[in-house]
């Protein structure tokens, strides 16, 4: 052989088996950090896909964990190039797609640099009533009418929106990047009040949606502290610490409440990124019981039982009333998982890697695997009949049921 066509087979040995020479040197520390190899399913339920649709280009690189809402016969969904669709649940079409505004916001991020953003689509969306609300990447928030997509007003609240709006029957509570969280005007979007809350230097990545109660909208913060405010007039209720933000360094004090909180009827759970989750006493805040597990996705929450996911992608069930384990699944370690959501009788989970896994809700057992055709962040979301909806990053959503 000629040393040239030694050198083109050289190259073409190096192209088709990148992956496996990169492998030969990776340390042993990189191969312990990757997603641990997923065990072949024994007795696997059928997954129908239904349907799925591309709405633009997703969240991208924003990190905000974008998730579709969904009401009635639509599911609505956010692009970070600035627009909002609207997907017949049926049939997978789009039904109507707007773009607010292609307007940049000035910024000082220091006095002599002013720098100009454009507007993204970062925190929502949130449906109720006939309205769908969102937010953008420099604290605008928008509503606009479920049916046509015509807007129906435009606010802007102190700091970016990357987590959706509370929508309530007169009011839009939004969570603000600065702690700060506004209650605007339902049909003006004229802020009503305004919650303030300092934040540590350090936090992960992200903001928990405000979660309604009776009478109290529940919020987390990066300090590890839920706090309960009075729906009318946001005024604080109770506080209560879910994880002590203690450690040497700044990133071992780390314990955002990110996630979703979840409400029961005289109990609200909530599960911390410093390794804690809490179950609390609606009318007072005083805990019911506590675990030292916790991680940044939040919670599920079924009858007898909650589901959570640790920081190292493990997914636990706990014992709703004492916190007791129920069981523990270590298959899906490092996979960065969602927040888990419950279908009938199983735990829906998507990952970073690309895949929605289906776990058995009495004992925790793998029972199915999809692709889902790109990384997802957000958590998945299910509808009132049982129908799961994921979002990846990519900016494709997909709808899955249990095949009959």
């Amino acid at each position: 052989m000629s040393s040239k066509s030694a050198s083109l087979a050289l190259a073409i040995l190096m192209l088709s088996g990148c992956s496996t020479i990169s492998g030969w040197f990776q340390t042993s520390k990189e191969k312990a950090d990757d997603p641990v190899e997923l065990a072949k399913i024994s007795n696997p339920i059928a997954i129908k896909k239904l349907w799925s649709v591309d709405i633009g280009n997703g969240e991208g690189k924003l990190a905000v964990r974008q998730k579709p809402a969904v009401d009635n016969d639509a599911v609505y969904a956010a692009d970070s190039e600035n627009s909002l669709v609207a997907i017949d649940r049926q049939t997978g079409k789009i039904k109507w797609r707007v773009e607010p505004s292609t307007d940049t916001q000035a910024v000082n991020w220091k006095v002599w640099e002013p720098k100009t953003i454009a507007v993204a689509m970062t925190g929502g969306p949130a449906v109720y009533s006939g309205l769908v609300a969102l937010g953008g990447r420099n604290g605008e928030v928008f509503a606009f009418n479920a049916l046509d997509g015509k807007m129906l007003w435009k606010s802007m609240v102190s700091s970016s929106v990357i987590s959706a709006p509370l929508v309530t029957f007169d009011t839009v509570v939004v969570r603000a990047n600065d702690g700060k969280v506004h209650g605007l005007d339902l049909s003006t979007g004229a802020k009503k009040w305004q919650f303030d809350r300092g934040l540590p230097s350090l936090s992960v990545r992200g903001n928990g949606a405000p979660v309604l109660g009776p009478g109290l909208i529940f919020v987390g913060f990066e300090d590890g502290t839920l706090v309960a405010l009075n729906q009318q007039d946001g005024k604080r209720a109770w506080e209560q610490l879910i994880a002590k933000p203690d450690g040497r360094t700044e990133l071992e004090r780390m314990a955002d409440i990110d996630g979703e909180i979840q409400v029961g009827d005289r109990e609200v759970f909530a599960t911390s990124y410093h390794n804690s989750t809490m179950a609390l006493a609606i009318n007072n805040g005083q805990p019911l019981w506590v675990r030292e597990v916790g991680g940044y996705a939040g919670v599920a929450l079924m009858s007898d039982r909650l589901f959570i996911i640790d920081n190292s992608s493990n997914v636990w069930a706990l014992d709703r009333a004492s916190g007791n384990d129920i069981w523990k699944q270590e298959g899906l370690l490092r996979h960065g998982l969602t927040t888990p959501v419950v279908q009938g009788s199983y735990v829906v989970l998507a990952d970073r890697q690309g895949k929605a896994h289906w776990l058995d809700a009495q004992t925790g057992e793998i029972k199915a695997l999809v692709d889902v055709g790109g990384p997802v962040l957000g958590s998945p979301v299910v509808s009132d009949d049982g129908i799961v909806y994921i979002q990846t990053v990519d900016g494709t959503v997909s709808a899955y049921s249990l095949a009959q």
